[in-house]
C-alpha cells in the first residue's frame, strides 16, 4: 500500500463529481447505570465551578444569537378584551368563478415577459393602458402582480407604476396589492426590500392587516431575521393597531421564538393563543416538538402529546418527523421505535427524513436487529433515498457493525444504473472509511481514500483524520505522515481534532517515526509540540509545565481538551518520560475541571468511572485514586464497604475494550479488584481486602506511592 499512499502526492486537484405552560419536572441526574446520585460530592466536584474559570471559554466566535439584539417581551394591554382568533376577518379568496379572465392581458404579459429582469415596466404599461381613456382596473393590477410574482424586481416596478397613476385615473393601491408584492419579496427572500415596502405603507397611510403582518413575519423568518420577526409581531399590539394575530401568525412566531431559543416566550404565547380559542395546527406542534427535542426536554415532548390529544389533532408526517427527532435527541430510543411503529400502523408513509431520524436513533442505541429490520423495510417498499438518508444509513452501519450491509449500499450508490439511489459524496466515503478504520482494515481504508480523490471528490478533514488514525493504529506511521503531508499540499487546514489524532499517533509511534509526526504537527501547532518536549525534559518544573499546558488548552476547543490530556498522558507512559509526568498532567487537568466527573460516592460504595479516559489516563487515574485511599487509610478516616471501578461494557462491535487493558494493569499491580458478576466492565473490591492491600503495598508498589 505504499504506492497507494504515494499517490496522494499526485492526486488530481479538486474537481466536480458525478402546557399549556407547565414547569417541566426536574430530571434526575444519571450517573452510571443504576447508580444513585452521590450523597457526598468529591473534592473535584466541589471545585468544578472554580476550575471552570481557570480556562477560557470556547475560542470560536460568539454565536449568532449573542450578536442579535434580544427582543423585548410582548406587552399586552390587560384592559383590552381578547377576541377569539377564529373570528378574525381574514381576506377571503375569491371563488374561481369570479376570477377575471387574463385573456385581454395576454399581449401585455408577453411583452412584460420579454423585458429584462431589471427593466422599467412603466413605458410598456403606459402603452397598453393609455390615460385617461383606459386606466388599469384593480382586477388588472391583481392579475399582473400575480403573474409577476416570480420576479420581485418587476413586481416592485409594476407597483411603482400603479402608485404613480394620477388621481383622476380613479385607481388606488390598496392593502391587497401591497400584500401580493410582499409575498413576491418573501419568496425571493428579500427582507430589506420587504421591510422598506411595509414602512412605506405605514407612511402612506395604507392600513396593515393580519395578512400583511403574517407575510412580514414569515418573510423575516425565512431570511433568518428572527429579531425583526419579533419586532413586527410586537407592532401588532402597538396602540392604535386594530389587528390581532391569526393562526398563521401564531405558528410563525412560535417558530421564531423557538429559533431564538426563547422557550418561556414560546410557552407563554402558546398558552395565550390557546386561551383565545386558537387550535394549534401541525406546524405549531412540529415547532414545539423540535424545540423540546433540541433542549433534551422529555417532559416538554410529553406536553406536546398531551396537547395533541386534547385538541384532537392526528400527527401528519411533519409532526411525526419532529417528534421522532426530538425523542432521539432526548435519548428515548424505545419510545421513538414505538412512535415509528404507530405511524406506519396509522397508514402514514415514512419519507427520507423519517428514515434518517430512525436510522440515527438505532445507530446511537446500537440496535443491530432493529437497524436490519429498517433496512429490509426500505428495500421491500423501494423507498427512494437521498444523500442524507444514505449517509446516515452508512453511519448507522458503522455504529452497529454492519460491514457487509454498508458495502452493499455503497456499491449501489456507485452503480450509475440505479436512479433511486444518489451517487456517493464525500460524506459517503467518509462513513465507509470510518467503518474500515473501526475494523482496523488500514489497507481498505487507504484504498477507498485514494479512490475518493481519484474520482474528483475533495476529502474533508474528517476523512483525513480517520485515515491517519487508522494508519497510526496499524503502526503504519510513515503512511500516516504521507497522507498528512499530501493533505497540507492540497490546502488542508488542520483543526483541533486532527491535532488530537496526531497526538494519539505520537503515543503509538517510536524512534524516528515519532520525530516525523512531531515535525508535521509543529507546522501548525508549535505550542503542542513544545509541551511534548517539555514533558520529556526532566529539568522542567511543575510551574513551567502548568503555564504551557494552560496555553495549549486555552487555544483548543473545549470538547478536545480532555482528549488532549488523555493523549499526553499516553505519550508520557508509552515513551518512558519522567515517571512523575502522568500524575502531574492528570492533577493539572483535574484542577481545570477536565476530570471532574470520575468519582461517584455513595454511603456504602465509592466508584471510579473511567469510561471517558484512554488506557494510559485510566491507569493514572486509578493510581491517583489508590494514593488518595492510602492516605485516608493511614489517617484512619472512614471508608465505604465496597469499591467499584467501571471501564464500560464495550457493547459496540468495534469497541476497543478498555476493560481488558485495565484488567492487565490490575493483575500487574496485584490489586484486589475482580470482575463484577452483575455488571460487565466493572471491577469490585471490599473495604477489608483493599485496606489490607494498601497497607502491604504502600511502601513498595509504585501504584500507591504518593
Amino acid at each position: 500500500m505504499a504506492t497507494a499512499a504515494a499517490f496522494l502526492f499526485h492526486a488530481p486537484p479538486r474537481g466536480h463529481h458525478h402546557n399549556h405552560k407547565t414547569k417541566p419536572a426536574t430530571r434526575p441526574t444519571t450517573t452510571l447505570c443504576s447508580a444513585a446520585p452521590s450523597s457526598t460530592p468529591s473534592l473535584a466536584d466541589q471545585l468544578e465551578p472554580l476550575a471552570r474559570t481557570l480556562l477560557t471559554d470556547k475560542p470560536t466566535p460568539a454565536a449568532d444569537r449573542a450578536q442579535r439584539p434580544t427582543p423585548e417581551p410582548t406587552w399586552v394591554n390587560p384592559s383590552r378584551p381578547r377576541p377569539t382568533v377564529l373570528s378574525l376577518r381574514r381576506q377571503r379568496r375569491r371563488p374561481a368563478s369570479s376570477h377575471p379572465s387574463s385573456a385581454p392581458l395576454q399581449p401585455l404579459l408577453r411583452d412584460l415577459r420579454a423585458l429584462p429582469e431589471d427593466a422599467d415596466l412603466a413605458p410598456t404599461l403606459h402603452a397598453f393602458f393609455p390615460l385617461p381613456d383606459s386606466p388599469p382596473t384593480s382586477s388588472d393590477a391583481l392579475l399582473l402582480l400575480n403573474y409577476l410574482h416570480p420576479s420581485w424586481r418587476k413586481t416592485l416596478s409594476l407597483l411603482a407604476y400603479l402608485r404613480g397613476l394620477p388621481a383622476d385615473a380613479g385607481f388606488a393601491v390598496d392593502t391587497i396589492l401591497f400584500n401580493v408584492a410582499l409575498k413576491s419579496l418573501r419568496a425571493a427572500r428579500r427582507w430589506d426590500e420587504a421591510e422598506l415596502l411595509a414602512l412605506d405603507m405605514v407612511d402612506s397611510g395604507v392600513p396593515l392587516d393580519n395578512i400583511t403582518y403574517s407575510t412580514l413575519i414569515t418573510a423575516a423568518r425565512r431570511c433568518r431575521q428572527f429579531a425583526k420577526a419579533v419586532e413586527w409581531f410586537e407592532r401588532m399590539y402597538s396602540p392604535g393597531s386594530a389587528v390581532l394575530p391569526d393562526e398563521v401568525t401564531y405558528s410563525a412566531v412560535l417558530d421564531v421564538y423557538a429559533q431564538l431559543r426563547m422557550k418561556e416566550e414560546v410557552l407563554a404565547l402558546f398558552d395565550r393563543a390557546r386561551g383565545s380559542g386558537w387550535k394549534p395546527d401541525h406546524v405549531a406542534f412540529a415547532v414545539l416538538a423540535k424545540m423540546f427535542g433540541e433542549a433534551g426536554d422529555y417532559d416538554g415532548i410529553q406536553f406536546v402529546f398531551k396537547e395533541m390529544r386534547e385538541v384532537g389533532t392526528k400527527p401528519n408526517i411533519f409532526v411525526y418527523n419532529a417528534l421522532l427527532e426530538a425523542l432521539g435527541k432526548t435519548g428515548k430510543p424505545g419510545l421513538a421505535r414505538n412512535l415509528f411503529e404507530e405511524m406506519t400502523a396509522e397508514g402514514v408513509e415514512p419519507n427520507a427524513r423519517t428514515l434518517t431520524a430512525v436510522a440515527k436513533i438505532y445507530g446511537r442505541a446500537r440496535w443491530g436487529r432493529d437497524a436490519l429490520q429498517l433496512w429490509d423495510q426500505m428495500r421491500e417498499k423501494k423507498i427512494p433515498a437521498d444523500s442524507i438518508l444514505c449517509n446516515t444509513l452508512l453511519s448507522m452501519c458503522a455504529d452497529v457493525g454492519l460491514v457487509a450491509e454498508a458495502e452493499q449500499l455503497f456499491e449501489e450508490m456507485k452503480d450509475p444504473d440505479l436512479t433511486d439511489v444518489p451517487q456517493p459524496d464525500k460524506w459517503s466515503y467518509t462513513a465507509m472509511i470510518n467503518i474500515y478504520g473501526s475494523i482496523k482494515d488500514a489497507d481498505r481504508a487507504l484504498q477507498l481514500f485514494v479512490e475518493m480523490l481519484q474520482s474528483g471528490i475533495e476529502a474533508n478533514i474528517m476523512s483525513y483524520t480517520i485515515v491517519i488514525q487508522c494508519l497510526g493504529k496499524a503502526n503504519r506511521i510513515r503512511d500516516a505522515v504521507e497522507v498528512l503531508e499530501a493533505g497540507l499540499e492540497r490546502g488542508l487546514k488542520p483543526d483541533d481534532r486532527l491535532c488530537g489524532c496526531l497526538l494519539s499517533v505520537v503515543a503509538l509511534s517510536t524512534g524516528e517515526e515519532t520525530e516525523l509526526v512531531l515535525a508535521c504537527l509543529e507546522k501548525f501547532n508549535g505550542n503542542l509540540v513544545k509541551l511534548i518536549r517539555m514533558l520529556g525534559d526532566d529539568q522542567v518544573g511543575a510551574d513551567e509545565l502548568k503555564e504551557q499546558l494552560k496555553a495549549v488548552l486555552n487555544a483548543a476547543e473545549t470538547d478536545v481538551r480532555r482528549p488532549y490530556c488523555n493523549c499526553l498522558i499516553d505519550i508520557c507512559q508509552n515513551h518512558g518520560l519522567p515517571a512523575r509526568r502522568p500524575r502531574e498532567l492528570f492533577r493539572l487537568a483535574q484542577g481545570y475541571g477536565l476530570y471532574s466527573k470520575l468519582h461517584i460516592r455513595k454511603d456504602d460504595e465509592w466508584l471510579l468511572d473511567l469510561r471517558s479516559l484512554s488506557v494510559g489516563a485510566a491507569k493514572t487515574a486509578f493510581d491517583d485514586w489508590m494514593a488518595a485511599l492510602t492516605e485516608r487509610a493511614v489517617q484512619d478516616q472512614p471508608l465505604p464497604q465496597s469499591f467499584n471501578v467501571f471501564t464500560g461494557s464495550s457493547t459496540h462491535k468495534f469497541a476497543q475494550g478498555l476493560a481488558s487493558a485495565f484488567a492487565a494493569h490490575l493483575e500487574e499491580a496485584a490489586a484486589p479488584f475482580r470482575p463484577s458478576e452483575s455488571q460487565v466492565g466493572s471491577f469490585v473490591s471490599s473495604r477489608d481486602e483493599l485496606v489490607l492491600w494498601l497497607q502491604t503495598s504502600s511502601s513498595s508498589s509504585p501504584v500507591v506511592a504518593g
